[in-house]
Parts: structure tokens; sequence; C-alpha cells
């Protein structure tokens, strides 16, 4: 192998160890940790912790207060103690914690330090996304010729660091010459961890090949070989002084890991039991009428409150479904300067749908407004570009200016409303666009434009198989979701975690058209999948601030006005009781839940607009009568499912899909609460974004990489979140689930090394219980449960 291919080839090993970072406005949750998956649990966060300086577990106080809180069961924490040869009481285990508790990461070298800081400063102007008036010279040769030009001009440069060689690959040789290639992935490692965020932010704009990425090249070797030629100069530390993981504790499980782990099974236990009485009880439930609407949300832990109180208000059923509605699309709106990649990150997009418009009325109304809304935006863009103007403008106008600031301030209830009746004067896109779901060939984009018959069948068919549908409404919804804050870098994190951080009516406004289409249902005929004549699909969207929800239904046909009415009225009912609910949640009066929550969408210094998915513990796989009679206290993502109408292949999908995004979504909010500095963001209050691409804590350093401190702590010592692993349950046949995990080998490896748990409630052995160990073995949950399930050596065999 050259030196060139060696030096390429540690630089992606080594990047491994830092985990990926989108930019704000598509947020994405995953887990920090992603390269340490292949380690167990706890040999994973203790080698994190020594590369990237975070704690892994949550602090004994943490674990003090879910004990005196009941949440962790005594008896259950007792046995895990007792299991690892620690028959210690739990108060004195806990002492035990406090006096070895982490003392966190180490003071850098101040030679790192004056690195760090030329880097930050030239890595945010260059990867800068529209906010800077100046733009950095030669951006479009790539960082590190760009950071050539400007090393000579900069006086923070030590000279010798300035005089580069033509190729980055040459540089990194450079600087690598007295160091053997056996240390290079070390060397590597720990500079690519010096500053994880900008590392991470790095890695996946390559990995994105997006607009910027393609105008303003940047890589990791580009990037190392800038970082080690300041290293060189400033006399700064090469090689890590540690290595992770050479003491290996592997077969040492610390005790914060047994204190984990019980209070993971006191949560599961409660779960598992209400489950498996709910799936015997399905055996005795009598066939139901039809209902008036079936709604499909999105699997989003939000969408489990919203869906108790839909059910409660009539004949409705609510489903779940990944919110990017298996449509794997790029979508551009209508008079968008952007497009965005609506699915999953661990999906790449496959079709781009740009919004069409259909209605000319509407239309033109729209972009009479969007002229005069650009207009302004330009005005107040001089504004702040010319001091003398801005003078003469804000002694004409400032008494009215300080009128919406003061509103902003302290009437923001009134401010909503003023929008809202702002907002219903201004037709959305869908009002007046419809998604160009058809196939063109002669678009002429990177990607298809639009969508063939066949492709469009296969995506209902999906859809419908996937949730188990036999039946069909005569009204069905698909509800996309979106959050509505002011003056909030984190809204995009608010936003649609399967589309990417973005909003999901697109998404489910693409894939109501198809349902519709009579050339797509007679297909759907065909392969056993009857949707009545008199069905009709409908796209909406669920805004979880405040929990309304619009149907996307301007031209609903004569036969089903009444219908949609009706719904839209009990939409209505359904909001107030989960506003209310999620209003307490927040501290604030239930009796006044939907002004409360359109206070806290416009007011611009409101830190917790709502919690997200804060809380979220548990994943639920199963029909959608299992949960219907549960309140799960917005605590589990819900995918709908029936083993009865599946073979095994759906339930695979489910698992190698959403089962793994909403781990990724469950670690991120799990590090970001036991360590907010290290795989969080910190106060919203003193946050300074940066470039439309990040925020710094204070006016530099590194990204940020995770979650605010609001978005998680009721108060600075009290996390609202629980700090635990997802577990997930799944309805199904347990010999079923082992023969997807024998060929899946990466959903085995995040089970067998504990980074979520399983459990099966299977309907073939009288919906009892069966918890997934490892290798795949099984624990009945009840003493008088006999397993049936194949053990490992009968899957090998």
């Amino acid at each position: 192998m050259s030196t060139e291919s060696a030096i390429h080839e540690s630089i992606e090993s080594a990047a491994q160890a830092v985990g990926s970072v989108w930019p704000l406005h598509s947020f994405v949750t995953a887990n920090p940790l992603a390269g340490f998956e292949d380690q167990p649990f706890h040999t994973a966060v203790e080698d994190a912790e020594q590369l990237l300086g975070g704690d892994g577990y949550p602090t004994p106080d943490t674990f003090r207060a879910a004990l005196d809180a009941g949440r962790i069961d005594r008896d259950i924490l007792r046995e895990e103690l007792a299991a690892h040869g620690d028959e210690r009481e739990p108060e004195a285990s806990l002492e035990a914690m406090a006096e070895t508790e982490s003392a966190g990461r180490s003071e850098t070298a101040p030679e790192t330090d004056q690195v760090d800081a030329v880097l930050t400063k030239w890595l945010a102007a260059f990867l800068d996304q529209g906010q800077a008036d100046w733009s950095m010279p030669d951006r479009e040769e790539g960082f590190y010729r760009a950071f050539r030009t400007v090393a000579t001009y900069d006086s923070e440069i030590p000279d010798e660091a300035a005089d580069l060689p033509d190729e980055p690959v040459e540089a990194i040789k450079e600087a690598l010459d007295t160091h053997p290639e056996g240390e290079w992935e070390d060397i590597f490692r720990a500079q690519l961890a010096a500053l994880p965020g900008w590392t991470g932010f790095i890695k996946q704009q390559v990995a994105d090949e997006d607009a910027w990425q393609s105008a303003y090249p940047i890589t990791l070797a580009g990037y190392l070989a800038a970082r080690l030629a300041l290293v060189e100069a400033f006399d700064a530390p090469v090689p890590p002084r540690e290595m992770p993981g050479e003491d290996d504790t592997e077969d040492s499980v610390p005790v914060p890991e047994l204190w984990l782990r019980a209070w993971e099974q006191s949560y599961r236990d409660d779960l598992v039991d209400s489950l498996a009485e709910a799936g015997a009880a399905l055996d005795d439930r009598e066939p139901e009428p039809r209902p008036d609407a079936q709604l499909v949300f999105c699997i989003d832990t939000r969408s489990e409150i919203i869906r108790r109180h839909i059910e409660a208000t009539g004949n409705y059923e609510t489903h779940g479904y990944a919110g990017f509605f298996g449509v794997p699309m790029r979508y551009e709106g209508y008079d968008s300067e952007a497009t965005v990649d609506a699915c999953p990150p661990i999906l790449d997009a496959q079709h781009r749908v740009a919004d069409r418009p259909v209605e000319t009325e509407s239309r033109e109304h729209y972009d009479q407004w969007r002229a005069t809304l650009d207009t302004t935006k330009k005005a107040i863009k001089r504004l702040e570009s010319n001091a003398a103007t801005a003078f003469s403008f804000v002694e004409k106008t400032g008494i009215g200016y300080g009128a919406v600031l003061a509103a902003r301030t302290l009437l923001p209830g009134r401010v909503y409303d003023v929008f809202e009746e702002a907002d219903e004067r201004v037709p959305d896109d869908h009002e007046f666009c419809e998604p160009a779901v058809d196939h063109d060939p002669d678009a002429g984009h990177e990607l298809p434009a639009g969508l063939t018959h066949e492709q469009q069948v296969e995506y209902a068919a999906t859809a419908f198989e996937l949730m188990g549908w036999e039946e069909f409404a005569r009204v069905v919804v698909f509800a996309g979701h979106a959050s509505q804050t002011a003056n909030n870098p984190f809204d995009s994190s608010l936003d649609c975690g399967a589309c990417a951080g973005n909003p999901g009516g697109p998404n489910a406004r693409v894939l109501a058209a198809i349902c519709n289409d009579e050339a797509v249902r007679s297909a759907l005929r065909e392969r056993g999948i009857e949707v009545p004549e008199d069905t009709l699909f409908v796209a909406g969207e669920h805004n979880t601030t405040t929990d309304e929800i619009e149907l996307y239904a301007g031209d609903v046909p004569p036969s089903h006005e009444e219908d949609i009415e009706a719904l839209r009225a009990d939409l209505a009912t359904a909001r107030a009781g989960a506003a209310a609910e999620r209003t307490g949640d927040m501290g604030a009066d239930p009796n006044s839940g939907v002004r409360e929550t359109q206070r806290r969408a416009a007011d611009w210094a409101e830190t917790r607009p709502e919690w997200g998915l804060a809380g979220n513990a548990g994943f639920v796989v199963g029909p959608r009568e299992l949960t219907e009679n549960l309140d799960l206290d917005g605590r589990s993502f819900l995918h709908s499912y029936d083993w009865s109408t599946d073979d095994g292949d759906a339930l695979e999908a489910i698992m190698a899909g959403p089962m793994v995004v909403t781990q990724w979504i469950n670690t991120q909010y799990y590090f970001a609460t036991v360590d907010n500095a290290a795989y969080g963001s910190g106060s919203k209050v003193t946050h300074n974004p940066v470039g439309n691409l990040g925020v710094y804590q204070g006016n530099g350093g590194d990204l940020m990489t995770g979650l605010p401190l609001q978005s998680l702590m009721s108060a600075d010592d009290e996390p609202y979140h629980q700090p635990l692993r997802l577990s997930t349950v799944i309805h199904a046949p347990v010999e079923r689930v082992t023969e997807i995990l024998t060929e899946n080998e990466q959903l085995q490896m995040l089970l067998d090394n504990d980074w979520l748990s399983l459990t099966v409630v299977d309907p073939e052995q009288e919906h009892r219980a069966f918890h997934y160990d490892e290798a795949l073995d099984w624990t009945p949950v009840s003493a008088e449960t006999t397993p049936t399930a194949p053990t490992a050596t009968a899957a090998d065999d």
C-alpha cells in the first residue's frame, strides 16, 4: 500500500470515533458514540471518556433522585448488584460511586489551545453558509488551499505553518516524518477528537455532498494537514497522551452500569407487563365497526399523546409509521431557494419532488406577499450593514420598533394571534400547489424527478403492509409533524427526525397523492390490498408545539365534506386535551393549555417552547389495539405492526430502519443529559450562532454537538429527561424475531453490546414475554414461562 493510501485509510478509520454533526437547519439526532457501537456499552463509554472527555453515566445524585422517586425498584437493584458480587445496600453503593466519580476531561495544553483558536476562526469563515457579508477568499479551491492563502496574512500563524506544500497529503507526510506508521491512526484520532464538533460537521459535509460542499469543498485530510502544521508550529502535543483502550476492563462491569440496568429494568417491566396484559386481551376482542377515520402519525413520542386524545373523541383509529411515510425524497418547495432531503439519515434520497402550482389566484396572492417580504428583508439587511442609514431609520421608526419589541416580550400570545391572522390571509404552498409525483424523465436533475408508477405502488403497498392494514375508513389522514418556535437556533431538532430535521407535511402530501391515484389503487388490488372506492386520503401536519393539526383538505369532494368538518371539530377537542397534558408537564397551568402553547410558540425569550422527545425510553412495535387503552406518558415511540399479516419482511424492515433511528434519537438524548458539556450544547442563554450552521458557547471554540440544557433539564440540577437506553418491545413470535437477528449482524451487535434492549411479547405463546440476553438467547420474563425460541446453537445449525 502506498503512503498516500495508508494515510487516507488511517484517517477514515480514525474518524469513526467522532460522531457526525449536521447543520442546525437540518439538525439530526444521532448517537454521538456511533463509532463505538462495536464495543460493549460500558467499554465504549470508558474509551470515549478518555478520547472525548465525556461522562458516560448519570451522576450519583441523579441515581439517588430516581431511587427516592421510586423509578428504580430496590429489589431489582439489589439483584443486579448481587449478581456482580456487590452485596452493599443501595445507599452504600451510591456513596462509593460518588467517591470514585470521574473528574471529567483534563485540561488541554496551552499550545493546543492556540492551535484550536486559529483553526476554529478559519473553519467558521470557510464553512459559513450565508451569514457573513464578506467571504473567505479562495473558498472554491477547498479548505486546505484557502487556508494556505490566508495563513500568510494571519499574524497569529507562525511563518513555518504558513509555508505549506501544494497538497494536503504532502503536508501530513511532513508532519508525520518522525512517527512510525503504526502511530498514525492514533495521532489522527486524537487530533480529530480535539474539536469533535467541527470534525463531526466536516465528516457529515463530506458524506452529504450537498450544494455547499460542492461549491466549497473540505475534507478531513485537508483539515488535518492544516491542523498538524499548526501543531508543529506551536509545538503542541502530537500523539495522544493516553490511548483509549489501554486498560481493557471489558470483563469488569462498573457500578454505574449496574444502576442503569436496574433503572431500565424497572421501567421496562412496567411497560412489558401492561403490553402483555393488553396482548392477552386481543384474543377475546369482538370485531369493531368501520372507523370514521384513520390517522397515521409519525412514530415520534409526541404523537402518543395526541393519538390518545383523538381516539377518546370518537370512532377513530390512529396508527404509527415513520414520519417520512416511506418516501425517501429530496423536496423542493414552491419558490424555495434550496432543497432538503426529507428522509432518515440512514437512507439516501431517491427522488426529487417539487411543488407545482395548480391554482392561479392563490399563487398570485402568495407571490405578491413574497415580493413584499423579500423587499423588507433586503431593506433590513442594508440597515444592518450601513450604520448611517440605520441611525436615521431608527430615529424615524424607533417608537414603532420599540412597540414591536415590547409586544414580543410582554404579549407573546397576542403576537401569536397577529401572525395567525396574517397567515390565514396568505395562502400556504399546499393551497395552490400539488407535489409533482409523476416521473419526468426529461427533468435533468441529479435525482429522478418524481416517481414511476411502479414505485408509487410499492411505496403505498409498503406502508399498508408494514402497518398490517386490512380495512380502510372513509377518510385516511397521513399527518406529518413540525414545530413552531421563535428565536430558536435548535428549531429543526423539534421537527421530524425521520425527515432529517424537516417538517413532515410534504412527505404526507406525497403519499396521500399517490394513494388517491386510481391507477395505484388498481395495482394495489392486484396485490390483495383492497382500498374502497369511498376512501379519501388526506394529508395534514401536526404542530407539536401547539398540538394543532391542520388538514390539507381544501378541495375535498362534496361526498366527504361532512366527514372532514366533523374530524376537524374532534381534532380541536383532542388538541385542547393534549395541550393541557403537555403544559402540565412543563409546569404551567393545564387549564390554559392551548393558550400557553401558543405563547410558547411566539415568545422569542422562551427557552423551552416544548419538551420535544425528552422522556423517550420505549419503542413499541405492534397492532394499534395493543396500546389504545394505555397511557404511555409520551415516552414511547409507537410503530403499527400486525404479525398475522406479515411473513417477516415487514418486521425486518421496521427493526433495521425505525428501530435503529429511534436508538439514535434515544442515545442523543441520553448522552446530552448525562454530560451536556461534552455531548450537548449547554444553555441557550449563552448560545452564539455561527455561520448558519451551528452554535458556540461564548464567542468561539468548538461547535456544540447536541441538545441544549433546556431541552433536557427542568432545573440546573434536575433532569426532566430520564437517561435510559431504549427498551424495544415487539408483539410478534419470538422465533420470527430470532430469524431476523440471525440474518442481521448489525442489529445483533447493538443488542449484544447493550446499546438498547429487546423484549418480545409472543402471540403464539399466550402473549408471554421473552427478554433478549445475548447471542440469540432469550430469557422468559416470568418464572412460569417456558421459552420455545431457537437458542443460539439451534440458530447456528
